[in-house]
């Protein structure tokens, strides 16, 4: 086996999904046992009116990912999986994970056209 960019790079995503799932498996355990609801569907970095509605969904989410991502490297490990495959299953479960939230935060934080009650453009 020849060391060059490529080897490199796939060391780099499988040792990556280590702390990703820790990460993702973290975030469900502070939603779903300790009730924290600070990380759920933020935009712009503020959390939603009542971010207790959208906190099943977003445990949701960052569970199923998680396991998705362990049995990734239980597949790895075990060499049942190629390349191609863990690597594109990986790829895309981060990627949903990403989309999904961002649903999730837009959902959480509805548009409201027109002006709003008490601001200075509204002249009340």
């Amino acid at each position: 086996m020849v060391f060059d960019v490529s080897v490199a790079l796939t060391w780099i995503l499988f040792l990556a999904l280590f702390p990703i799932a820790f990460y993702w498996f973290r975030r469900a355990w502070r939603i779903l046992v300790k009730h924290d609801f600070s990380e759920v569907a933020l935009k712009r970095g503020e959390s939603p009116a009542n971010p207790e509605k959208f906190a099943p969904y977003a445990a949701a989410i960052n569970f199923i990912a998680g396991i998705i991502i362990v049995f990734v490297i239980i597949g790895i490990l075990s060499g049942s999986l190629e390349y191609e495959t863990w690597s594109a299953i990986a790829g895309s479960t981060l990627w949903m994970k990403f989309i999904f939230d961002f649903i999730l935060s837009r959902q959480a934080h509805p548009i409201i056209i027109g002006r709003k009650k008490g601001s200075p453009a509204s002249g009340k």
